[in-house]
């Protein structure tokens, strides 16, 4: 009886330990479980270096590991201003797995104040991915998080906001492929979760990026073509730091971990009907000038309707725009200056 009774207590100590969490070791760093590290990741290229702030957050049980982007573009603060909040939120404690959390991925244009692109070598890090160990200071940024972030996840979010001259619909995306049926559903699952109104496919197929020898350009779509299931978040506009877009973004995340079981969050509410947005309508300027805007991001538009109108340095009407189909204005440029080329609206064809 007492042999047995041994064996029963020690099967359950063994059951036990095989569910408890191992330190997480990342760049030489050991994270203990039920803890959570803070890291300066040093970036050089010989002409410049800069930095990319990490935390990692090691839960106390044995799971998945998440890997969240925040500032791939370094003026969109709400994703940024979330992810410092995140840092108290989540109560590693309580956490099953690991969440790698990029605070700043692009820290030079976040200092520099700069839109869409790094002032150091003048790249957009959402178009270089998966960068380049040899490469300028955004290349290089792009391959660390390649192959030391989007390698290591499980599941992977790229979180962004509307840039400085952006009015931006807050909404949630998920990338979808025919020949990844099981990677796609899993990804939509995971964006349906964050609580959005909208929820944006980004359909891959046919894409080039997703071709085998041809760079992925975007952050998230080089999870993606990994297999790894991976969405977007975007909330906030104008590169403002506003309370609702802030406490958004945490608490679509906060819904996210508890979607897949790495913390539970009982803040959870309904919400109303979720629209699908499987197209999307870019509208560009034909010309170098000013755009002035009729409409702002969230607005409902018919086809044909009038959204506003470019002109030339002197005031003159030079292109008007029109809506090319039904649709939410998920984006709309309210600076004036345009330049030939650029998007001016988004529309998220119904």
């Amino acid at each position: 009886m007492f042999k047995q009774l041994s064996f029963i207590i020690i099967m359950m100590l063994f059951s036990l330990n095989t569910n408890a969490q191992s330190p997480y070791i990342f760049q030489d760093n050991e994270v203990k479980p039920g803890t959570k590290k803070h890291i300066l990741i040093p970036i050089n290229t010989g002409k410049d270096s800069t930095f990319i702030p990490i935390t990692i957050f090691n839960g106390i049980k044995n799971g998945k590991t998440i890997g969240i982007t925040a500032g791939v573009h370094g003026y969109e603060y709400a994703p940024i201003m979330a992810s410092q909040k995140l840092i108290n939120s989540i109560d590693v404690k309580k956490l099953n797995g690991v969440i790698i959390l990029v605070q700043i991925a692009n820290l030079e244009s976040f200092l520099g104040r700069t839109p869409y692109k790094s002032p150091v070598d003048g790249k957009n890090l959402n178009r270089v991915f998966p960068g380049n160990p040899n490469g300028t200071n955004t290349e290089k940024v792009a391959d660390f998080i390649t192959k030391n972030i989007i390698a290591k996840s499980d599941y992977f979010l790229d979180i962004h906001s509307g840039d400085a001259p952006e009015d931006l619909m807050p909404y949630s995306a998920y990338y979808s492929n025919k020949g990844m049926p099981e990677v796609s559903e899993i990804g939509r699952k995971m964006a349906e979760a964050m609580g959005y109104d909208h929820n944006v496919i980004f359909n891959t197929n046919g894409k080039k990026y997703m071709e085998k020898n041809e760079p992925s350009l975007y952050t998230t779509a080089e999870a993606f073509k990994r297999g790894i299931p991976s969405i977007d978040i975007e909330c906030g506009r104008l590169g403002l730091v506003e309370d609702f877009a802030v406490n958004k973004v945490e608490d679509s995340v906060l819904r996210l971990f508890d979607h897949l079981s790495f913390l539970s969050y009982n803040k959870i509410s309904k919400r109303g009907k979720l629209i699908t947005i499987s197209d999307r309508d870019y509208i560009g300027s034909k010309f170098n000038g000013m755009f002035y805007p009729f409409k702002k991001a969230g607005d409902l538009v018919r086809k044909g309707e009038k959204l506003g109108y470019v002109t030339n340095f002197f005031g003159e009407i030079i292109q008007t725009i029109y809506a090319e189909n039904d649709g939410y204005i998920m984006m709309i440029i309210t600076a004036p200056p345009i330049n030939k080329g650029e998007d001016l609206v988004v529309i998220g064809k119904i």
